[in-house]
């Protein structure tokens, strides 16, 4: 059967809990892994699904990830017959808002939906770090004669507080929202786990047209699908949960676990960052079948100098982006970005470092996220004494020190006059 799919990208929130990283930038604008962004893992798997046909619904500080999407998705060459659109917040509702909620933002560009006429609409969320063959979970809602199907992880009973639980019979149907419960039920024949929801749908778009409708309408409603539109569902139409512990990546090993992380926090961030170092990490990045997409940038190789004693370039379980150049200096369990400089005798320590970072002669770093642009001076010493640290830079409650990057002037062209 030959469906026709437009997917949306929900790319607007706000990304308070990661501030001072999201306070120029979009939540999924946000780099990961080196050379990433976090937006990337949805587009990615959205094209690597064979889903062409994208809408990016942008609202708050949105140019970082404006151009992050020009520069990687719109101009790459991927896409000959379809889109990737980043389209801002039309404001369309009587009241000229801004999105209320994940329903009010597809709400407001139901035209996209009516000028597509699709069979199924994919809405997904791009805040998360995870790898997903969404064909599968089509071909579920599919096989399901489905009006809905949410996608769902399984996660044990004790974080059922942290979560919107799904509450489903045997064959996956869904007949309850618990929203951040810890007495939510849990999965049939499995008293030890719930279905936590991952904020992902496919909805058959005559289900979803008409609810977009009728919330609208309500003056009373958030005009969220998770609050509002999905638990007034239960009773009027089919709904199924799609485990997302069932899905097969093409090219990973039979019976990979799944990886999916919500990096709300930024202790979650830089636990899921700190994931990559691994020998084996359960976030395959290297593999070609499901590749990870992203801008293409124009760099030069990374680089080590120096073998000298007391002075040798050298890096251990560490992921290093091109153009960066470790010149004398050591680096171990971090995630270094684009353009970074690490001097002679200076130290990188379970870090995450942002592109174009310069890391001085004989300065330390330790359990840190810097962010673009940061320098460093010579001598330093960041993540040694929190106490002192916490009056300069924001220090997480698990003594991540964060330091908040530096925008650079913008070269524009020029002409004789």
């Amino acid at each position: 059967m030959q469906l026709r799919v437009l997917a949306f990208v929900l790319a607007g929130g706000k990304g308070t809990r990661l501030y001072p990283l999201t306070k120029e930038r979009a939540k999924p604008a946000v780099p990961f892994g080196g050379r990433y962004r976090i937006i990337d893992f949805v587009l990615s798997n959205l094209i690597n699904s064979g889903i062409f046909s994208i809408y990016v619904l942008t609202q708050f500080k949105s140019q970082s990830l404006l151009q992050h999407l020009r520069e990687g998705w719109e101009v790459s060459g991927l896409l000959k017959n379809n889109f990737i659109i980043p389209v801002p917040a039309q404001m369309r509702s009587a009241q000229e808002d801004w999105y209320r909620g994940t329903a009010d933002a597809i709400h407001q560009n139901i035209n996209l939906i009516q000028q597509a006429d699709p069979h199924v609409v994919v809405i997904f969320g791009a805040d998360h770090i995870y790898r997903m063959n969404i064909r599968q979970m089509i071909e579920y809602h599919v096989e399901k004669r489905a009006g809905v199907t949410i996608a769902a992880i399984p996660v044990q009973k004790e974080l059922a507080s942290e979560f919107g639980v799904i509450e489903t019979t045997d064959d996956g149907s869904i007949i309850g929202f618990h929203e951040k419960r810890a007495d939510a039920p849990t999965m049939p024949g499995d008293p030890t786990r719930v279905h936590a929801s991952m904020g992902n749908y496919v909805f058959s778009t005559d289900v979803l047209l008409r609810e977009l409708m009728a919330d609208g309408a309500k003056e009373d409603s958030s005009h969220d699908f998770g609050k509002d539109i999905l638990p007034s569902l239960i009773g009027r139409a089919d709904m199924y949960a799609y485990d997302f512990q069932t899905n097969i990546i093409p090219g990973d090993p039979i019976g990979s676990p799944q990886y999916w992380r919500d990096v709300g926090t930024l202790d979650a961030y830089y636990e899921a960052s700190m994931d990559l170092r691994a020998v084996s990490p359960e976030l395959n990045l290297y593999n070609r079948q499901w590749p990870l997409r992203t801008a293409g940038y124009f760099d030069a190789p990374a680089k080590f100098v120096f073998d000298e004693e007391g002075r040798r370039g050298m890096a251990i379980d560490t992921i290093i982006a091109g153009s960066s150049i470790v010149s004398g200096g050591k680096v171990s369990g971090s995630v270094l970005g684009r353009g970074v400089r690490v001097h002679t005798g200076a130290s990188v320590e379970d870090s995450v470092i942002f592109d174009n970072c310069d890391i001085g002669r004989r300065a330390k770093v330790k359990r840190a996220i810097l962010d673009k642009n940061v320098k460093v001076p010579p001598g330093t010493e960041i993540g040694y004494n929190l106490d002192e640290e916490r009056k300069k830079y924001h220090v997480t409650d698990s003594g991540i020190v964060v330091v908040e990057g530096h925008h650079t002037t913008v070269d524009i062209a020029t002409i004789q006059v």
